[in-house]
């Protein structure tokens, strides 16, 4: 028995070196209350888990309560953004993505502590808290040495923006009228300031670049690199347009409001922008030409000095050698006379432009102010002249037509003949005096 005995007490000596070298000494009431202490940590997992999903379900319900009534739409002034069910359904998907959330954070806060309850797992939770906290302590860290980069950009774009806000209040005044500089047009200022506006943000965005982080990395040059490329091959044709854009602005060749001819489009400039120019044609069909088309074509500017002196809107009759010129001057000076928005100052004139075979072209020009109804006047100038020729019997050979006429008389008006001149005529015989046998 003895023996045994000595068997088993040897046994048991070399299991509690064994625990001892796991659990970093025997002590069975130490070893106890650990794992009781795991226990509880366990069930306070389960128990923090559940009252965290009961109160996410709770929310949810509310969420759902609250749909159409406590949770408004987002709006923009009278534009709705995100409306009510979408605001809702988003939440609601928030809540429940926040489930898994909650395990992330319970297990990363109940893992370590449960391993820091055994003497043999303490080393794995610092080598854990060493994960979790490091980047936390490189991000705090680095964002504190940010600080002073941060101050300048803020700085600068302090600055940047009441610099924009003071030129902004300037060039508008230059715009209204209220502020002049000789040379510099009104019509110049909202133009100049976008421009202005471009180049100092700009100017702002190379200051501070060098101070955000990762300017200097390869990722952050390889990226400008390939902006840089794709901004020089996609957009020749936009800085084209940009550049006669800023041509035409300050050229001046129209603005907006004008009623202008560009290639073969008449009509009124509605937009112009560093882009493109708008014009609305007579016919209300809205046609958008690209600036360096426009900057190539001729322009046409009807408006330019149709307020100062007038347009001259002009239209052309071919009248018969028989008609005396001053009896049609005077004609077609009454039909511009009669017809609406023909300017009495300057007054109508009238041009003999050529001298046909059958026919005298007589060009009528009359002044106008109206150019956005050109053809309602020519129209009408047009009714006029017909009624006043017709009234006066004037006939009008437009477009020139031949007739047999008596050769005997000369076809020029009566006022010019002598008053003793015989009027000839054609001689009509009968067919009889042609017949064989008859008299001579």
């Amino acid at each position: 028995m003895s023996g045994i005995q000595e068997v088993i007490e040897a046994g048991v000596g070399r299991f509690q070196h064994f625990l001892s070298g796991v659990l970093g000494g025997w002590h069975p009431e130490a070893f106890f209350w650990r794992i009781l202490l795991t226990v509880i940590a366990i069930g306070a997992l389960f128990l923090f888990i559940m009252v965290a999903h009961r109160l996410l379900r709770r929310v949810d319900a509310k969420l759902e309560l609250w749909r159409g009534t406590r949770i408004p739409p987002i709006r923009v002034q009278t534009c709705e953004i995100i409306s009510a069910d979408r605001l809702t359904n988003m939440l609601k998907w928030l809540v429940r993505k926040s489930r898994l959330l909650v395990w992330v954070v319970a297990l990363y806060v109940f893992i370590p502590l449960i391993l820091s309850f055994f003497p043999q797992t303490r080393g794995l939770v610092t080598r854990y808290l060493d994960y979790l906290i490091a980047p936390i302590y490189r991000l705090f860290w680095g964002m504190v040495s940010f600080i002073p980069n941060l101050v300048f950009i803020a700085v600068v774009v302090v600055v940047v923006r009441y610099v924009l806000k003071v030129l902004g209040v300037i060039f508008t005044e230059v715009h209204s009228g209220r502020i002049a500089f000789s040379g510099f047009h009104r019509d110049w200022a909202l133009p100049t300031f976008k421009l202005v506006r471009v180049l100092i943000i700009v100017l702002a965005v190379v200051l501070v670049s060098p101070y955000v982080p990762g300017f200097g990395s390869p990722a952050f040059q390889g990226v400008s690199i390939f902006f840089g490329l794709l901004l020089s091959l996609g957009s020749t044709a936009a800085i084209a347009n940009i550049v006669a854009g800023v041509a035409l602005t300050y050229m001046r060749p129209f603005k907006t409001g004008d009623r202008v001819r560009i290639a073969d489009t008449m009509g009124d400039v509605v937009e112009k922008t560093l882009l493109i120019t708008r014009v609305r044609t007579i016919k209300n069909v809205e046609v958008t030409i690209p600036n360096s088309m426009v900057l190539g074509s001729h322009m046409v500017n009807l408006s330019a000095l149709a307020e100062q002196t007038g347009l001259i809107l002009y239209t052309s009759v071919t009248i018969g050698y028989d008609v005396p010129w001053r009896k049609v001057h005077e004609l077609l000076i009454e039909a511009a006379r009669a017809t609406r928005d023909i300017l009495a100052d300057p007054a109508p004139f009238v041009l003999q432009t050529s001298l046909n075979d059958f026919s005298i072209a007589y060009e009528l020009n009359a002044y106008t102010a109206n150019v956005k109804e050109l053809l309602k006047i020519q129209s009408e100038l047009h009714q006029n002249i017909q009624d006043r020729f017709n009234d006066a019997g004037v006939e009008i050979m437009s477009p020139t037509y031949s007739a047999i006429r008596d050769g005997n008389q000369a076809t020029i008006p009566e006022d010019y003949l002598p008053k003793t001149a015989a009027l000839k005529g054609f001689r009509i015989l009968p067919p009889e005096i042609f017949s064989p046998g008859a008299p001579r």
